[in-house]
């Protein structure tokens, strides 16, 4: 019963994964065996052990474990060459063959970043190569400008059972490209972590100035310090300072130390433009600063702004004045409308007591517009006053 079992069944194997230079394992085995032999063939079906006898000399190829149920070998530093199907074979009538195929993983080199020399001028436009070899499959690379990823352009070539490939980037360089690194990482399948290589830039451009100044308002006897702010690479020097187009009168208290111009004691005599100039390799550059020195004794005694004080004051003076103007029209009309309407009734009554009755009447009429009057005069002079204080 056992020996139809085993004529009857397939050896039972598996695909095998290896990193080049690593080691693998190639496992067969079956379930019932009544003493027929097992046996390893490569991928170019020569025997590497049939049972526990080694048949091809190959010092990177041993035996592991050989029984009646199984046959295990191993490879050790395994090649892109080792890739490939290898038989497993059970030695029944008729012979049963099983097969598993060892994949081999290329490694890729290390990755080089070519294309740049040292140094870059601004407004050139530069290529960046980076270029890996080795991987199998085909490694995959990426860019990253600082820590910002950036698309490049790739390129896959064949060598062999493994491949090489190389990824561009191109860009003109301005100053602001000055000190960027720029990396290529290499990603694969046999790789824990990418291999990463970094190209920094170094990018000349010409200088630009600008001065900054120590205070805001400086005075007579104070101290007072300007600096020559100047951005270029290479570094702009030396800085040349001047006053009005001339050399720095005074260089007992004007005192030049690099890019810093000092006033021990500031006075009038200061007053006037000043400039600072520097230069490197692609041009020159300068900045000014135009300085006038404050009486301290005058900035003590300046008060308000009496000027427009008085300006304030006339506007609301002047509209105090519109005022009265309208409300003394407005109260002479309505006294003549009082009037008129009083002697009116006095006229249309047909006899003296009609007339008295028309006349006390308009003057009840008339007291509560000369109520109204008031309480408008004094709503007026509310908001005048109010004015006056604002």
């Amino acid at each position: 019963m056992r020996g139809l079992c085993s004529q009857g069944q397939f050896p039972i194997t598996q695909n095998v994964t290896v990193v080049e230079g690593g080691t693998a394992n190639m496992t067969c085995r079956v379930d019932y065996n009544d003493n027929t032999s097992l046996q390893w063939s490569n991928p170019a079906q020569q025997t590497l052990f049939f049972g526990d006898k080694k048949a091809l000399r190959d010092h990177r190829i041993e035996l592991v474990r050989a029984s009646w149920q199984e046959l295990t070998i191993r490879i050790s530093d395994v090649s892109l060459s080792d890739e490939g199907q290898y038989t497993c074979s059970l030695f029944t009538m008729p012979v049963k063959t099983t097969k598993a195929f060892l994949t081999v993983l290329g490694v890729p080199g290390r990755p080089e970043i070519t294309g740049f020399t040292k140094p870059a001028t601004e407004g050139d436009v530069i290529t960046l190569t980076c270029t890996t070899s080795g991987s199998k499959p085909a490694a995959s690379i990426r860019w990253f400008r600082n820590d910002k990823e950036v698309q490049g352009t790739k390129e896959v070539n064949a060598t062999g059972k493994s491949f090489t490939v190389r990824s561009s980037v191109q860009f003109q360089v301005d100053k602001r490209d000055d000190g960027v690194a720029y990396t290529c990482s290499v990603e694969h399948v046999s790789l824990s972590n990418p291999y990463m290589t970094t190209e920094v830039l170094e990018v000349h451009y010409a200088p630009h100035l600008e001065i900054t100044h120590s205070m805001i308002i400086p005075q007579e006897g104070q101290y007072f310090k300007l600096e020559c702010i100047s951005i270029g690479n290479p570094i702009p020097e030396p800085v040349l300072w001047s006053k009005d187009g001339g050399e720095l009168p005074d260089t007992e208290r004007m005192i030049v130390e690099g890019r810093e111009l000092t006033f021990t004691t500031l006075n009038k005599t200061d007053n006037g433009t000043y400039r600072c100039e520097a230069s490197n390799d692609l041009g020159t550059s300068s900045a000014e600063y135009k300085l006038f020195v404050y009486d301290p004794n005058a900035l003590g005694q300046h008060g308000p702004d009496h000027a427009l004080i008085g300006g304030v004051v006339a506007v609301v003076v002047f509209i105090t004045l519109c005022l009265i103007i309208v409300l003394g029209r407005y109260l002479a009309r309505h006294k003549g409308t009082y009037l008129t309407h009083e002697a009116k009734g006095a006229e249309d009554a047909p006899d003296a007591d009609t007339a008295i009755i028309n006349a006390e009447g308009n003057h009840v009429h008339a007291e509560e517009k000369k109520e109204n009057v008031l309480q408008f005069k004094s709503q007026l002079l509310e908001f005048i006053y109010i004015n006056r204080l604002c």
